[in-house]
């Protein structure tokens, strides 16, 4: 093993893969900020009293749910240009991976919401309040709330699916450790100097997840009680 791993190439080649790390976790961060926003959206739509949007929404998420990420992410890089719809790699991996964690989290968001007591809007329709007004005041504050560690598990999925990306070009951390092992052949160095950045980056994320799970599962049995 200690003959396979190279440290001089590894130490050549850190700055690069660096380089590739800030991609990664730059992109990562955009499509979970799109993410957050544009699921919290589809998950009203999803429970909408309207049959046609709710019909939309379903078959937007049973579509994303039964194909591959990675064949999305070629569809829309590949593919739409076919139709006229040209995008750099940075901007359809970014489109490609907000559809398919919107999808995703919009589930979340969804049993979090249903997961609050009718009582909590039968209280809030009683008071005067729309339904909407219900909803961003009392019912969302809490289900997002319930949602946290769900959704940090999902923040830690996306920056290790950001790998697929390398797919469509786009210049991250794996696609950089391809370019440079394909040059150097030292597969074993780059791709063991990739692995230690992930974990550097994804094992402290996990530990702040579940801390955020520890911390809301206490402040629900204060509620409780």
């Amino acid at each position: 093993m200690f003959e396979l791993f190279n440290p001089q190439v590894a130490v050549q080649n850190v700055g690069p893969l660096l380089a590739g790390l800030l991609i990664t976790v730059e992109l990562t961060f955009v499509v979970i900020t799109l993410s957050l926003v544009c699921a919290l959206f589809v998950a009203l739509a999803g429970m909408s009293r309207l049959a046609p949007l709710r019909w939309v929404v379903k078959a937007y998420i049973e579509v994303i749910r039964g194909t591959p990420l990675l064949l999305q992410l070629i569809y829309v890089y590949y593919v739409l240009p076919e139709i006229g719809i040209r995008l750099d790699a940075f901007t359809a991996g970014v489109l490609a991976l907000t559809l398919n964690y919107s999808a995703y989290i919009s589930e979340v968001y969804r049993s979090g919401i249903q997961a609050i007591a009718r009582g909590q809007h039968d209280a809030a329709a009683a008071l005067g309040m729309t339904h909407a007004l219900a909803m961003r005041r009392i019912i969302l504050p809490q289900a997002i709330r319930i949602v946290v560690p769900a959704l940090g598990n999902y923040f830690i999925g996306l920056f290790k699916d950001t790998a697929l990306c390398s797919a469509v070009s786009i210049q991250e951390l794996v696609f950089t450790a391809q370019v440079h092992a394909a040059l150097n052949f030292q597969y074993f160095t780059l791709y063991t100097v990739v692995a230690v950045m992930y974990f550097a980056v994804s094992f402290p994320a996990a530990r702040l997840v579940n801390y955020l799970e520890r911390v809301t599962k206490r402040g629900y049995r204060r509620r409780r009680a």
